[in-house]
């Protein structure tokens, strides 16, 4: 019986007292049994976490309590159990590490159904690129994707620069587990003159919820960064 919700969430939003926001949140996960990893930065919140459905509400309740924060949204599994020995919150320069500067709550590029990622598959024109890790990437991937093979997310950008060329890739469209990383790739891109930038809505874990595995261009697994290792449809 699966028992426990698996909460995944971000936000970037201009955030201030962040020491006093990691007391309170701690507090109320710790008091609700709520385990996982909540980052907080100036520039928003990051987080997978995992409890009963009352305590992962009641943590949700409070974090959107902060005005910043109100209309946070939030990816839901239900899992047999907590897929984390323990929690951390923290503060962090970033809430994903690009070592780049961006800013999306400026400008991102064009969020993508999961309904519709399928026709920029298909779509010739398109380039459609990965922005996950390589070890990541390895476990599975959309068909035709580009696989920038990096270590580390921060080195996207050079990816970019060495490889991409705005008067050449005229359509660019980019996916990652969640969605969070590629809010900063396509800000970037964005920056860098790139016209027409997509983004898949959600992540790939918005698209594996939505939809059938028989109309399904996903190949292979999704890696996640908890003792489930992976998920699929």
């Amino acid at each position: 019986m699966n028992e426990f919700v698996v909460a995944t969430f971000y936000k970037f939003s201009a955030l201030d007292r962040l020491d006093e926001r990691v007391d309170a949140i701690r507090e109320v996960c710790e008091a609700g049994g709520i385990k996982g990893t909540i980052l907080l930065a100036e520039e928003g919140i990051n987080a997978t976490v995992s409890g009963t459905r009352e305590s992962v509400d009641i943590l949700l309740k409070h974090l959107r309590s902060s005005p910043e924060l109100a209309d946070l949204k939030t990816r839901e599994a239900l899992h047999d159990s907590i897929p984390f020995q323990r929690l951390k919150v923290r503060v962090k320069p970033e809430v994903v590490t690009f070592r780049c500067e961006v800013d999306p709550t400026e400008v991102v590029g064009e969020y993508v159904h999961p309904r519709r990622w399928n026709e920029l598959l298909d779509d010739p024109d398109v380039i459609v690129i990965d922005t996950r890790n390589e070890f990541e990437v390895e476990y599975g991937t959309f068909e035709g994707a580009v696989d920038p093979k990096t270590a580390k997310f921060s080195e996207f950008p050079d990816f970019a620069e060495e490889n991409l060329d705005p008067k050449k890739n005229r359509k660019v469209a980019m996916f990652c587990t969640g969605g969070i990383r590629c809010e900063k790739a396509t800000s970037h891109l964005l920056a860098k003159g790139f016209d027409e930038v997509y983004h898949l809505q959600g992540g790939i874990l918005h698209y594996l919820e939505e939809i059938p595995e028989e109309e399904s261009k996903w190949r292979g697994e999704c890696f996640v960064f908890d003792e489930r290792e992976t998920v699929g449809h």
